[in-house]
């Protein structure tokens, strides 16, 4: 994986529409194959070719899962604290397909995309694509902010 930025992002100075993430991540049958260990997820259509395409797909794809849960590590990583995380949700738009040799490169952008500051919680849109391809849609994490500094005089008694 190459991501960035290398050091958390300042959570007290976020604004709409700043980026916070940029990831590459490379996804091969390997990746699959440890995946489905992990997972317990040993569907044909994540290994055997013949399956996949009589299942109507374009081959052997990745795991849905896989797919959401690599999206999401660039953020994390930017965050420095993947406890921030209150929630996150996606749409599987479109199928991953690995080929049998080789990688497929899947690049996720995260930016800032609401903030609400009586929540204490910033939205995060995530666009994951392969080959300019989403395969992931409304792809969304919700974050917790650092609480408001207290002024000076607030809570003095």
């Amino acid at each position: 994986m190459t991501a960035t930025p290398a050091a958390p992002v300042d959570l007290t100075a976020l604004t709409v529409g700043q980026e916070l993430a940029r990831t590459r991540h490379e996804i091969s049958r390997d990746t699959l194959v440890r995946y489905a260990g992990a997972s317990g997820d040993f569907n044909p259509i994540h290994y055997n070719d013949a399956v996949a395409t009589e299942a109507g797909l374009p081959g052997v794809i990745a795991h849905g899962m896989l797919t959401m849960g690599t999206a999401i590590t660039g953020l994390l990583d930017a965050l420095g604290d993947p406890t921030l995380v209150r929630g996150y949700t996606t749409r599987f738009t479109n199928p991953l397909p690995v080929p049998a040799i080789g990688s497929v490169t899947l690049e996720v952008v995260a930016v800032v995309g609401a903030i609400d500051e009586a929540a204490g919680t910033a939205r995060v849109d995530l666009t994951a694509e392969v080959d300019d391809t989403k395969v992931l849609g409304r792809s969304r994490a919700t974050i917790a902010l650092p609480a408001p500094a207290a002024t000076e005089g607030e809570g003095a008694a």
